[in-house]
């Protein structure tokens, strides 16, 4: 598989999410996230889960509306829907994997999911964790970035220490800065050129654009 993996998980979903899927995206509902497809007019291109969130109407909808569909038990099972998901979405050596509806009230859930950008990051697939203000993705070397939908680039270490941070094009910038974990440095920055770079020398560090 070549193309983008789009991952609709149970969490927090809206009609951006949507306007996330392009022409030729694999889609990949993940229990209720299949639903949400369905609802909306889109058909998954495989519904993945222990089906725990829905009720048997809405489960026989799921599995009639997609192309595959694939159930497991909800107690004989070490991952999260998310993660068995993920694990099959990596599997396939995608370009991209985006994580759609993969934050929510179980704060948990959303970290176990943010930590599921290291597994895609060592495996050299690129990918990224996104809801209706948030995007985030785990870097480890030089990365160039857009603005896009967001006003603020925040900058938070997932090591002890990322060292050798430059920053170029960015309202505050940053030439070879070390940031430690618990340290609130990178939060909140503006990108002002049209195009940024982000350097580090070592280290992993979770870029995150928001907008309130």
């Amino acid at each position: 598989m070549t193309g983008r993996i789009l991952i609709f998980s149970g969490g927090a979903l809206g009609p951006w999410a949507l306007q996330e899927i392009a022409a030729g995206d694999f889609l990949l509902g993940v229990d209720r996230g299949a639903l949400f497809l369905i609802e909306n007019g889109r058909q998954p291109d495989l519904a993945i889960g222990d089906f725990d969130s829905v009720t048997p109407t809405e489960f026989a909808l799921i599995r009639q509306a997609s192309k595959q569909c694939l159930s497991c038990d909800p107690v004989a099972k070490d991952e999260t829907d998310t993660e068995l998901a993920f694990n099959w979405a990596l599997a396939r050596r995608p370009r991209e994997i985006l994580l759609l509806g993969a934050t929510g009230s179980r704060l948990d859930h959303t970290l176990a999911n943010l930590h599921l950008l290291a597994r895609a990051l060592q495996e050299g697939i690129p990918c990224r964790m996104a809801d209706e203000k948030n995007e985030v993705m785990l870097i480890q070397d030089t990365t160039e970035i857009t603005k896009g939908r967001f006003s603020h680039i925040s900058l938070l270490p997932l090591t002890d220490r990322v060292t050798g941070i430059t920053l170029t094009g960015f309202r505050y910038p940053l030439h070879r800065a070390t940031l430690t974990l618990g340290q609130s440095l990178g939060i909140s920055n503006i990108l002002q050129a049209p195009t940024g770079k982000i350097e580090i020398a070592a280290g992993r560090l979770l870029v995150i654009k928001s907008r309130d």
